[in-house]
């Protein structure tokens, strides 16, 4: 505050009095500099940025190929995690593919509980709906084949469509690890 009054005396040779009047009246009435002052203010905003992870100072944090690739990149090294054509125009189902994404993400997750190494993508082709994802090798084989089966058969009655799951497997959640951030 007192270097700027000292730069508008040097330039303006005004009284200290009026400086401090100038230098108030530009803080209050000034959009720019209030709105730089509040984001220089506000703590809790300052570097913040939708699903990308913050950094540790140890890089001890695991991120897998997908989780590194930020949502600035979605169509040029990363994909969608959801392919479906109902958001074009004159779609048709838009809001009922959006809820029924939302279901087949929660019922494989509660059904498939700590098993997934990475995310789930659906994919939508005609009638036919496609998930795919990495599983973890936690499981007895048959146990996989008995779960792979009941979810194909529980979401096709429930979705009135096929489903299909198409489910590859590593050894561990370590397998994936791409880089530590």
């Amino acid at each position: 505050m007192n270097t700027i009054c000292n730069r508008i005396n040097i330039l303006s040779n005004a009284s200290t009095s009026h400086c401090i009047f100038i230098t108030q009246r530009f803080f209050q009435t000034s959009p720019i500099l209030n709105s730089w002052f509040t984001k220089l203010t506000n703590v809790s905003q300052v570097n913040t940025e939708a699903a990308t992870p913050k950094h540790t100072r140890r890089k001890n944090y695991p991120l897998t190929y997908e989780q590194r690739q930020f949502p600035n990149m979605i169509g040029h090294t990363k994909t969608w995690n959801t392919f479906n054509t109902s958001n074009l125009k004159d779609g048709k189902r838009k809001s009922e593919t959006l809820t029924d994404d939302l279901f087949i993400r929660q019922f494989i997750y509660g059904t498939w509980h700590n098993l997934f190494a990475s995310e789930l993508i659906i994919k939508r082709r005609h009638n036919m709906i496609i998930l795919s994802g990495l599983v973890t090798r936690t499981i007895h084989p048959r146990r996989m084949y008995f779960l792979i089966g009941y979810t194909e058969e529980i979401l096709s009655a429930l979705l009135k469509c096929p489903v299909k799951l198409e489910i590859q497997t590593v050894e561990s959640k370590d397998d994936v690890i791409f880089t530590y951030w």
